[in-house]
């Protein structure tokens, strides 16, 4: 799944937005999203910070050039209704723990060993 640089920017602008007030309101850097449109395939929180900021489903903006777009939809939706039944949950965790749901246990397990390690490092 890419995003689609082209819709983007049109959503945008008929919101009354250029392509950089947008990366502001969502919070996400010149840097990161340039690189974002060179990777072949994006994170739900990065997709779900720019459509948030749209006010737009993600799918608004994005292109069919990958298999994982449904996986990504799916986990998505999954997401939302979630977290629409108890708004105490963290959506970010919801998406990672059905990101790893989908995975081959003892990838499920490398993954999270190396986030139990990362968290503990901020904390």
């Amino acid at each position: 799944m890419r995003i689609d640089a082209v819709k983007l920017r049109k959503i945008a602008r008929s919101q009354g937005l250029s392509l950089n007030a947008l990366l502001i309101k969502s919070k996400v850097s010149k840097t990161a999203f340039y690189h974002l449109l060179r990777k072949e395939s994006i994170l739900p929180a990065s997709l779900r910070s720019m459509a948030d900021a749209l006010a737009v489903r993600p799918g608004l903006f994005l292109t069919e050039k990958n298999l994982h777009i449904e996986k990504i939809r799916r986990v998505l939706a999954m997401t939302d209704r979630i977290v629409a039944a108890d708004r105490r949950i963290d959506p970010e965790n919801v998406r990672l723990t059905l990101l790893l749901l989908e995975e081959a246990p003892l990838q499920r397990l490398r993954r999270s060993l190396v986030r139990g390690r990362a968290f503990d490092i901020h904390n």
